[in-house]
């Protein structure tokens, strides 16, 4: 291309704009602003992680309200670092069980147990163990709090994932092969962009569901071991330990304005960008809005500093990985695969029963039949509190969650309530619910078991919500054509839309609970202590006490409920889901 003389001031025009981009604005100013402040609270935070633990001796945590600020950078980092963790879990195990048939059949068990073991489960065998990784140092615990609210998050975030995965429209699947997109291109252009609206809304209930067990990964009691890390979760046990109403009403608020503030500066910009990924978008669409998101797109220097970031990202969606030539299927390979397949799940059967008997094995050496049937009569105990706290919770949030998800300005405004409600620990109740209970008289076995549904009834409500928010315009534009109203219309059009997501929401709800009768099923205040009969009971008496052989046989019977009540319920349903949804 030659320039003549003619074009030197066009030229120098289109330079003086390009220069003019590249100058910083206000908006920048702004942005760099705020990024210098977290980056300077995030490596304040984590100084404080490598500490000895001596230090935790010498300074324990105390009801002062000026350490509260303190506190809450401490708990945002651990549970910052524990979603980012589930992130990654998610999008590797999650996609793999969605991939690999074979995968599948060991993955999805695996979740269903996993989300079934309490977080005092997981803290009964791990503290030990990271504390033993890094003696003497602050760094164990702070790993074995992390490795908690992981625990707590990661296996709703790796469900909803899996979910959306196995129901991306066929249409859609077939129009990405028929342009010979490789399967890495495919998962990063189709199945993540389809995937994200349900698995950001899923990111921010894990988020919540993560301080819901916040007081039982920070105030950790294994046994002889006792380790009380600075964070709000051992700021608000305390409160409790000293029945101080004060303190406790201090860490909520403070727990409050943690989440309004991580709304606002995370998940609102996240949720507005994301609505791009949407499968449809029409004129009248409202979109969600966000003044951190508007804030970031007016910038000029932030912007030119990110565009190496993306051009990388661009070239890597480039990648041809995983593309195969396609190979017409023999009898006689159709065939070998399903050798290898049964083969295969003889493997699994085999591995899972030595597993199960080594259990049992460990278990018969040590207790009795009597501690068999005391357990299995207390899962059955909370099984029927489970059924019937689920039942309740979806007749309540079902029509609220469509109602909003099908208002983005509701939803933009519900959100951050949404996730402090999720958020908010039963702890703070127990109070309340133990000087009821004690001055009416009223049988702790029934008045304590909505405490199990309090932090999990959310996963459905998100749930729903997430898949409103995503049902088609077109869809709801017919159905205002043909006149549906009433009850038609919900199970006609919407309950079909959003079935995929409830079942999600449903069954991490359901192992939510399970997990949270370990704190709902026995409350105090003070020296007043109430229990009730169930398993969670069993196993938080068996923690408390270091009986290892009890937690054992605690987790172990959890384990069976929860994956047979999974296998027989839930499974069945996600499978009509999928089917339902990939033929549409």
């Amino acid at each position: 291309m030659v320039f003549l003389p003619d074009d030197r001031p066009a030229l120098g025009a289109v330079a003086a704009l390009v220069r003019a981009r590249m100058r910083p604005n206000v908006y920048d100013l702004a942005a760099f602003s705020l990024i210098a402040a977290l980056v300077i609270l995030a490596a304040h935070g984590a100084a404080g992680m490598g500490d000895s633990l001596d230090a935790l001796s010498r300074e324990p945590v105390s009801l002062d309200v000026a350490g509260l600020p303190e506190y809450a950078l401490r708990t945002t980092l651990r549970m910052f670092a524990a979603i980012f963790a589930s992130l990654l879990f998610t999008f590797v195990v999650a996609a793999l069980a969605a991939k690999s048939r074979r995968a599948e059949l060991i993955i999805i068990p695996a979740l269903d147990i996993l989300q079934s073991v309490p977080v005092l489960g997981f803290l009964t065998f791990t503290v030990t163990f990271f504390m033993g990784l890094f003696p003497g140092s602050e760094l164990g615990a702070e790993c074995a709090s992390i490795f908690a609210i992981f625990t707590s998050q990661a296996w709703n975030m790796a469900f909803s994932f899996y979910q959306s995965l196995k129901t991306v429209p066929r249409d859609l699947d077939e129009a990405s092969r028929s342009f010979g997109l490789s399967a890495w291109q495919r998962f990063w252009r189709l199945e993540a962009p389809f995937a994200a609206p349900g698995l950001i809304w899923n990111t921010m209930m894990s988020m919540s569901g993560g301080w819901f067990f916040v007081v039982a990964s920070e105030a950790i009691t294994v046994g002889s071991t006792t380790v009380q890390l600075p964070g709000i979760g051992s700021y608000l046990a305390l409160a409790i330990d000293q029945q101080d109403f004060a303190a406790v009403g201090w860490a909520v608020l403070a727990m409050a304005f943690v989440i309004l503030l991580y709304d606002q500066l995370l998940f609102r910009p996240v949720v507005a960008w994301a609505d791009k990924f949407r499968a449809e978008q029409t004129a009248s669409q409202q979109k969600p809005r966000s003044w951190m998101y508007g804030l970031i797109r007016r910038t000029s220097l932030v912007k030119h500093l990110l565009a190496p970031f993306g051009w990388i990202w661009q070239r890597l969606l480039m990648l041809r990985l995983g593309a195969r030539m396609p190979r017409l299927a023999t009898a006689r390979s159709r065939r070998t695969s399903s050798s290898v397949d049964y083969l295969w799940l003889a493997v699994v059967v085999a591995v899972t029963a030595c597993g199960a008997w080594l259990v049992i094995d460990y278990v018969r050496q040590t207790l009795s039949w009597r501690d068999a049937f005391e357990a299995f009569g207390g899962g059955l105990a909370t099984l029927s509190r489970v059924v019937i706290l689920i039942a309740v919770a979806s007749l309540i949030w079902v029509p609220i969650g469509v109602w909003i998800g099908l208002r983005p300005v509701v939803a933009e405004r519900v959100q951050p309530l949404a996730q402090f409600l999720a958020a908010f620990p039963a702890n703070v109740l127990f109070p309340f619910a133990v000087m009821g209970i004690v001055a009416t008289g009223v049988d702790p076995n029934i008045w304590l078991s909505p405490l199990m549904v309090l932090g999990t009834q959310w996963y459905i409500l998100f749930n729903v919500i997430a898949g409103a928010s995503a049902f088609p315009s077109d869809l709801r534009e017919a159905a205002a054509i043909y006149h549906l109203r009433s009850w038609t219309w919900w199970r006609k059009v919407i309950l079909p839309g959003i079935f995929p997501y409830y079942v999600t929401g449903a069954l991490t709800a359901s192992g939510g609970s399970w997990n949270a009768s370990i704190v709902a099923e026995v409350a105090s205040w003070g020296d007043t202590r109430l229990q009730a009969y169930g398993l969670g009971a069993y196993i938080a008496k068996a923690t408390a006490a270091g009986d290892f052989p009890r937690v054992v046989l605690g987790i172990g019977v959890m384990s069976l409920f929860v994956t047979l009540f999974n296998r027989m319920l839930w499974r069945p349903l996600y499978v009509f889901a999928e089917r339902r949804l990939r033929l549409n």
